[in-house]
């Protein structure tokens, strides 16, 4: 259990090895194929954070047996993609928009009825991006007026493979579509003008599904069936982000994290603080299956503000929460554009981040799509989490280099993605306490 207040005392170093969980995006997708796949799996290294739980426990519901065989191991019986079993209730995805949109693509084509739930947050999130693309693929999808939480997505239409050009950078809608695209008659194939992460792909690929894949294009045949396959999940980069932020702006510092997912579509992080002159090293690179891996050395460094490049902002669009301490210990101002994506997450994290960091003695100047943020001093102070795992995490690592204790309020939902961070934030040198 993670507690809901957070108590950061100032000052401090990190040093040392860091384990950061499993890969949450990987996690996920994981337990998803392993359910659609004929045959038995096992998933090692997989997150047992809150959002994976809920993933694992929608399964479940659908007749799917998920049996979990050590701290971060799972075996995942397969059904098949014409096996799985309508719910006998509504699904709680809690505060999981990945397993949300995800799932929504599979139960399109599955044939079953089924009600997607989750909780206050989730429950604000815009699933019109999913259902539009699912809806024209024949599809029978019902949200809110709103276009956000419950869904009601109705069995028994035949789906049809459609060519999608997505409106957004959005890794969800993407593997949405592809997935729907398994259960649909003709090839289906989604355009992109962003890069956006591609783990379905590379998955659906290990799983023996024939996949083509080709710059700003994806595209896959629909009724093949999938392979069980043997899945080890890297360390999750969006988790190593607070520690590669929090040894760069601590005099002193120095970490080194263990494979550590270095999935092009994911390394947007390090390329931003290194353009910062952060000094990351990669060393002893070598892969998981059909992801890379690779351990990161990372020490204290002066930091510089940047304007950051457009083409890196999806690549490190769950990572700006810990780029914006980095920018606030910066020499200089940090410009950030082209992120209105960030409104949208599990809090609008322009907003929250800049407010805390207000509230920290920060000059932060917000825009529709994104943040400018004068490095500083750092005070004391209470900020508000407003329920999102990143911004709790990142505030934790501002203590570094603050004036006085750090309060961070609603910070629970930790636990989603990184539930024993504190200890390892604890272990590593950073003062703090979550009782």
């Amino acid at each position: 259990m993670v507690s809901s207040v957070l108590r950061v005392s100032p000052g401090g170093a990190l040093s040392g090895a860091v384990t950061v969980p499993g890969d949450k995006s990987i996690s996920h997708r994981a337990v998803m194929l392993g359910a659609l796949a004929d045959g038995t799996c096992a998933v090692r290294g997989c997150l047992m954070g809150e959002d994976v739980v809920s993933t694992m426990d929608a399964f479940r519901a659908m007749g799917v047996v998920v049996e979990i065989s050590g701290a971060d191991e799972l075996i995942v019986h397969g059904v098949g993609i014409d096996g799985l079993s309508t719910p006998s209730k509504a699904i709680d995805l809690g505060n999981s928009g990945t397993s949300m949109r995800l799932l929504c693509g599979i139960l399109a084509g599955s044939g079953i009825d089924a009600t997607l739930g989750g909780d206050a947050s989730l429950s604000q999130r815009p699933m019109r991006r999913v259902s539009v693309p699912l809806t024209q693929m024949g599809a029978t999808i019902e949200t809110t007026a709103a276009g956000t939480p419950p869904l009601n997505v109705r069995g028994g239409a035949q789906l049809r493979g459609i060519d999608y050009q997505l409106p957004v950078a959005s890794a969800q809608v993407k593997s949405a579509v592809l997935l729907a695209g398994l259960f649909a008659q003709g090839r289906t194939t989604v355009r992109e003008t962003a890069v956006t992460r591609d783990h379905t792909e590379r998955m659906l690929s290990a799983f023996g599904v024939a996949i083509e894949t080709t710059p700003g294009r994806v595209s896959l045949a629909g009724l093949q069936r999938l392979t069980a396959s043997d899945i080890r999940v890297p360390a999750d980069i969006s988790s190593a982000a607070f520690f590669l932020v929090g040894s760069a702006i601590a005099p002193g510092s120095a970490v080194e994290l263990k494979a550590v997912g270095i999935n092009p579509t994911r390394t947007g992080v390090v390329d931003i603080l290194r353009l910062m002159n952060a000094n990351i090293q990669i060393q002893r690179e070598y892969s998981y299956g059909h992801e890379p891996v690779a351990d990161l050395m990372v020490a204290s460094s002066e930091l510089q503000g940047i304007d950051i490049p457009l083409h890196l902002v999806p690549l490190a669009i769950d990572e700006f929460p810990a780029i914006f301490i980095a920018a606030a210990c910066a020499k200089g101002t940090t410009v950030l554009r082209g992120a209105e994506e960030l409104r949208l997450k599990e809090s609008d994290r322009i907003a929250v981040m800049a407010d805390g960091l207000q509230k920290l003695g920060i000059h932060a100047e917000t825009f529709p799509d994104g943040i400018a943020i004068q490095g500083g001093q750092l005070h004391g102070g209470t900020v508000d989490a407003c329920g999102d795992h990143r911004v709790a995490m990142a505030f934790a690592m501002s203590a570094l280099r603050s004036e006085g204790a750090i309060t961070i309020d609603n910070a629970a939902a930790i636990a989603t993605s990184f539930p024993k961070f504190a200890h390892q934030a604890r272990t590593a040198g950073l003062r703090i306490s979550d009782s």
